[in-house]
């Protein structure tokens, strides 16, 4: 990880305990990650690009949002986070899409690999949580 991630990671860090610090999740998230080095961090960080870079090609692929492959990576997505942050909820995890969509800075680094897959992934969220 470089410097200007972690930089990066304590910013959204402080952003996500004013937020959200009163809710269980956060609690959750804190007491799992209270020993998470900078490398595990780093890891993790690796770890959900691949999971993006994935649905990048599942879109490019021409999968629509609501096809198996984009609903297993949804599933994929979620327990990802679960496992190693905290549980996420079908409740979380629409926020997430939104999120993804409609906060500029998660949008931008979604659709670097490639146009479009922030909105992709929000859509086969939205499918995923509504069945």
């Amino acid at each position: 990880m470089k410097k200007d991630d972690n930089i990066n990671i304590n910013a959204y860090q402080k952003e996500a305990a004013e937020k959200w610090g009163d809710t269980d999740a956060y609690r959750e998230y804190t007491a799992k990650t209270k020993e998470y080095s900078e490398n595990d961090y780093g890891n993790i960080t690796e770890g959900l690009n691949n999971i993006l870079s994935e649905f990048s090609v599942c879109m490019k692929k021409g999968n629509p949002a609501l096809s198996d492959e984009a609903q297993g990576l949804v599933k994929k997505l979620q327990m990802y986070i679960t496992d190693n942050l905290y549980t996420c909820t079908n409740e979380i995890l629409s926020g997430l899409g939104q999120m993804y969509v409609y906060d500029n800075r998660f949008k931008a680094n979604i659709d670097k690999h490639t146009d479009g897959t922030a909105d992709y992934i929000n859509r086969a969220i939205k499918v995923y949580c509504t069945n």
